[in-house]
């Protein structure tokens, strides 16, 4: 991901977030993250954000564009972000995800995540608070 990125990405977290982070969160992280992006047809179809913290990866956002949906594109982001988990020696990655997104729990589990616990009213949400699923792969 790069500046020039940033737009594209944006468009992609307003339609799938409730409270989506600004273009200088992303913006801030590209310095400090390692930020991924996903084309097809040379046009960003998704994202994801990773910070490494001594041995330990935490996915602190990911997302795919609503119209490129199932079509595999969020697990081929999941699944370099766990290469790279892997490459800096990482020894867990951790993730949080909204406790109605099936979709995503099912794709995490599939990639061998497990739930760790629940952080309740985590995400804000039209109804108020969302509880978050806590989940962990160990990598290394």
């Amino acid at each position: 991901m790069t500046t020039a990125d940033l737009p594209a990405v944006c468009v992609i977290e307003k339609q799938v977030q409730y409270a989506p982070w600004t273009e200088q969160l992303f913006s801030d992280g590209l310095e400090r993250h390692l930020c991924l992006v996903a084309e097809n047809a040379q046009q960003i179809v998704g994202f994801a954000v990773v910070q490494f913290i001594v041995d330990e990866a935490s996915l602190l956002n990911i997302a795919v564009d609503p119209k490129q949906q199932k079509q595999g594109i969020g697990r081929l982001l999941l699944d370099e972000v766990i290469t790279q988990a892997t490459i800096e020696k990482m020894t867990t990655v951790f993730l949080e995800v909204r406790a109605s997104n099936q979709r995503a729990i099912t794709m995490y589990q599939q990639a061998g995540f497990n739930e760790m616990g629940l952080r309740k009213n985590y995400y804000p949400s039209a109804n108020g608070k969302e509880h978050a699923v806590m989940m962990a792969l160990m990598v290394f």
